[in-house]
């Protein structure tokens, strides 16, 4: 074993993770670009081939893009507006049920300790030994900082500013990219020298990346799109309050893996608690969520994917894991396509068989 040669590569892949932490905000906002642009690219090529010209092509595809996303959420907005004024009592609501559950818990176990306590007293006194008389509980307050709101209405300022700030920069990426077309697939097969082999190999490398991005997109799409009419459907049939706009917010949640889920299936059990005053009711709401999402995620998208990637599912979830760990929510959305890109590229490289052969199928 080269000692030293694993020494290297270990710090080098330590550097690496602490480079894609330390940068994440770039990275994030590099990739996302990225993959709206290879999403993007199927509508413009047909546009171009319509002799439209490439840069107004691309305009009208992406204002077509954001007036659709503009239209569908000015048509909900009276749903989504309920919600929103709906929260703070829904939440308060919430809680006076929890604390009404948990007084009842507490009763009962006094009863149980008093029925105990009864109990070690008479056998006490049964075995002729003095009663062992309890020492009162002490209790440590901790006394919580004040709340002020000029400190949170300071920070959520902040990060929805910066929120926008990214958003802008991925549009214009997004933009150029498209704009630009095959600039740079042409410029990286240049880079790669005169060799006719090597430079085959990176337009298969480029063409496979490109074919399974738009797959995954696509899948995407159609997975979150499914979800979303089946909340709907069944939202609706169980007689819950604005079905369609928590429709449009399962779909949407839905592209982060498995947290999305979990955060629909909460706020639409505290909406159902508070319009049918009923934890049966809350609880079935949320199972409803969560059996919808998992059946889908697990059977459509996971077929899907095996379909498009041809991976296994331990690769994709340690890939979901530590993308998850170093960038967050950002992560696990952007886990799969950047292990599909490694996958791809590691089945044309020699050196990376290895890889290619462990995140297969």
């Amino acid at each position: 074993m080269d000692a030293r040669g694993l020494a290297l590569a270990v710090l080098a892949v330590l550097a690496v993770v602490a480079a894609l932490e330390w940068a994440q905000t770039f990275f994030i906002s590099l990739l996302l670009g990225i993959l709206i642009a290879y999403t993007l690219n199927p509508p413009v090529v047909w546009l171009e081939r319509i002799r439209i010209p490439r840069g107004v092509a691309t305009i009208v595809v992406m204002l077509g893009v954001m007036g659709a996303l503009a239209f569908g959420a000015w048509s909900l907005r009276g749903q989504m507006q309920t919600i929103v004024e709906q929260l703070p009592a829904a939440a308060s609501k919430f809680a006076t049920g929890l604390a009404r559950l948990r007084t009842s818990q507490v009763g009962a176990m006094q009863k149980m300790q008093s029925a105990a306590t009864e109990v070690a007293k008479a056998t006490a006194e049964a075995a002729g030994g003095p009663a062992v008389a309890k020492q009162p509980a002490t209790r440590v307050v901790i006394e919580q900082p004040p709340f002020k709101l000029g400190d949170f209405l300071w920070t959520g300022s902040k990060g929805a500013v910066g929120a926008l700030g990214q958003a802008i920069m991925v549009l214009f990426l997004t933009f150029f990219l498209l704009v630009g077309g095959d600039t740079f697939k042409r410029k990286l097969v240049r880079l790669t020298g005169p060799s006719l082999s090597n430079k085959k190999i990176t337009v298969q490398i480029l063409d496979d990346i490109n074919d399974s991005i738009q797959k995954y997109m696509f899948m995407m799409l159609a997975t979150n799109v499914l979800v979303g009419l089946l909340v709907w459907f069944a939202f609706a049939w169980i007689g819950l309050e604005n079905a369609g706009a928590w429709a449009v917010a399962a779909g949407f949640l839905h592209v982060i893996p498995y947290l999305g889920p979990g955060v629909t299936a909460a706020a639409t059990g505290m909406a159902a608690f508070m319009q049918f005053d009923s934890f049966p009711m809350a609880l079935l709401v949320a199972g409803v969520s969560m059996a919808i999402a998992t059946v889908v995620g697990t059977f459509v998208t996971t077929w899907m994917t095996g379909r498009i990637a041809k991976m296994n599912a331990a690769a994709v979830f340690i890939s979901l894991l530590f993308w998850g760990w170093l960038w967050g929510i950002w992560g696990m959305l952007l886990s799969i396509p950047i292990i599909v890109i490694i996958k791809v590229v590691s089945q044309h490289v020699e050196q990376l068989q290895p890889v290619a052969e462990l995140l297969g199928e």
